[in-house]
This record gives structure tokens, C-alpha cells and sequence, in this order.
């Protein structure tokens, strides 16, 4: 497993998909829709599955001495790899906005989404997602991947635009909470983050080793 990992790291891998982990750092940025760097980590990870699409890649690992469902793992741990990187870059501007900048007036007037832990949650969701709806769309023909990513894309604005809606119902104004003010509510909503992806992450390998296993290659 860990020298397929090493295959997609170094060969299916689009440089894109490192490039975009810098995404993480809009969580600095005021005045913008920061859950949008989620989409685009995301959309490097496309790229690489087109990549490696192009390359027929998956026809031969197939090929290799390899079981087929060790061949979807393989595509899933990298997708993970990438996005725990992403998620530990947005994680340190959260911190800094939470800590140092809790108080700066640049940040408080800001009207859209708070970098907290509820935005860590909504970034959780956003990658399950992807790895249920793209990837795991994806490995239903092991081919074709235009439609997943349309698909997640419609699903992806919409959970961003639910995230940037509902603090602005008064009843639920604290999800935008500064620093560690109403900490409870966001460790709650950040561990169902936490417990979203990785049920929906764990569904969507299970389903792909399904599916994949049906395709004759």
C-alpha cells in the first residue's frame, strides 16, 4: 500500500493538487467567502484524477501485481493525504484569528463567515463530500468524472452558502463567534465536522471497492 501511495504521490499526482494546498492560507482574508479555498483544494484534486485518467493510470496499476481494492485505497489515502495538509494550513490562520486577531477590526466588521472552529467544521463537510460524491463517483466507471465533479461543485456553493447564511439568523449569530467565546458550540459543531467526514469518507471507500471490483478493465 504505502509504495502505491508513493505511485500517486509521484506519478497520477497533478502538481496542482500541492499547489492548491495553499488555499488554506484564505482563511487570513476579510471580506471573502473563505470556505471557497475548500472548493479549490478540491479542484486540484481533480485535476490529478484527469491526469491520471489521460495517462491510464488506473489501467496499469491495474496491471500490476496489486488487488483492485488495494488500487482504490490507494486513490483514497492520497485525496486524505492532500486534504489533511490543507486542513492543517487553514488551521493556522484559524488559530492566529482566534488568538492574536480576536479583537482586530478588520476581522470584526468582516460580514461573512468567522475563521473558527465552526469554519474547521463546515471545511470537514466540504471534503467528505468530495469524497463521496466525486471520488466516489469517479470509481463507477473508473473513467469518467465530469458529471461527479458537476455535481459536487452545485453541492459545495450550496453547503458555502449555507454556511455563510445561517449566522445571520439571529438565534444562530454565535456559530460566527470570535475567539473562544461561545467555545462550546463550536467544538460541537467542529467534532460533527470531524464525525461527517469520516463517516461519509469511509461509506464512499467502501461503496468504491464495490463498484470497482464489477469493472472489467
Amino acid at each position: 500500500m504505502r509504495k502505491l501511495l508513493k505511485k500517486e504521490m509521484k506519478l497520477a499526482a497533478s502538481p496542482l493538487s500541492y499547489i492548491f494546498i495553499m488555499f488554506g492560507l484564505m482563511a487570513f482574508l476579510p471580506g471573502y467567502p473563505i470556505l471557497v479555498g475548500s472548493f479549490f483544494v478540491c479542484l486540484g484534486l481533480f485535476q490529478s484524477f484527469q491526469c491520471a485518467r489521460e495517462a491510464n493510470d488506473i489501467t496499469y496499476t491495474a496491471l500490476l501485481s496489486v488487488a483492485k481494492s488495494d488500487i482504490v485505497k490507494a486513490k483514497y489515502m492520497f485525496c486524505i493525504v492532500i486534504e489533511f495538509c490543507y486542513f492543517v494550513l487553514t488551521s493556522i490562520p484559524v488559530l492566529i484569528r482566534m488568538t492574536l486577531l480576536s479583537e482586530n477590526a478588520v476581522y470584526r466588521n468582516n460580514a461573512l463567515m468567522n475563521a473558527n472552529l465552526v469554519y474547521l467544521g463546515f471545511v470537514l463537510l466540504i471534503l467528505g463530500l468530495f469524497n463521496l460524491i466525486f471520488v466516489g463517483g469517479f470509481f463507477k466507471t473508473a473513467y469518467k468524472f465530469a458529471k461527479p465533479f458537476i455535481i459536487f461543485t452545485v453541492v459545495v456553493f450550496l453547503v458555502v452558502g449555507i454556511g455563510e447564511t445561517l449566522f445571520h439568523i439571529p438565534v444562530l449569530s454565535a456559530l460566527n463567534a470570535f475567539g473562544f467565546t461561545h467555545i462550546v458550540l463550536q467544538v460541537i459543531v467542529f467534532l460533527t465536522g470531524v464525525i461527517l467526514f469520516s463517516v461519509l469518507t469511509a461509506i464512499s471507500i467502501r461503496r468504491s471497492i464495490k463498484n470497482f471490483e464489477k469493472i472489467d478493465l
